[in-house]
């Protein structure tokens, strides 16, 4: 007896449903998956610009006066609105799936999704205003 699958000529071949490319535009649910995966690319991109912020802030103030400079051309105005809005729903939407990811049992009964969910976005309200709070002060 041999090891392995055994097939003849005569095997038939299994049916298989070509799948199109824009598969996941046929759902919202797919859709919203996608984008919200696709989002991480606008995450990696803001990360990409705060590495080249501190590596321009360490080249000294002309080096930091090209990079402005750069940040200020319309293109890259565009690009970071449309990075903004992707990281905007990146973080909505994980917000949104926190209780499902993070179950939280309080003396043995599961707290709320809305108390979760609730709770992620005060906390990030409360941080933004101090971020601006920090930013803004003269």
């Amino acid at each position: 007896m041999s090891a392995g699958a055994h097939y003849t000529p005569y095997h038939p071949k299994w049916y298989r449903k070509r799948v199109s490319v824009w598969w996941w535009l046929e759902s919202g649910s797919y859709t919203g998956f996608v984008l919200r995966e696709l989002s991480a690319v606008a995450v990696a991109f803001f990360a990409v610009m705060l590495i080249a912020q501190i590596r321009a802030l360490a080249g000294g103030p002309a080096a930091y006066a090209r990079f402005t400079a750069t940040l200020a051309s319309p293109a890259v105005l565009v690009l970071s609105v449309i990075a903004f809005l992707f990281v905007l729903f990146h973080a909505v939407t994980w917000f949104n799936l926190a209780p499902t990811a993070m179950v939280v049992r309080v003396r043995g009964k599961r707290v709320p999704d809305a108390a979760i969910s609730g709770s992620n976005y005060a906390a990030w309200v409360v941080l933004s205003a101090v971020v601006a709070f920090l930013m803004l002060r003269s």
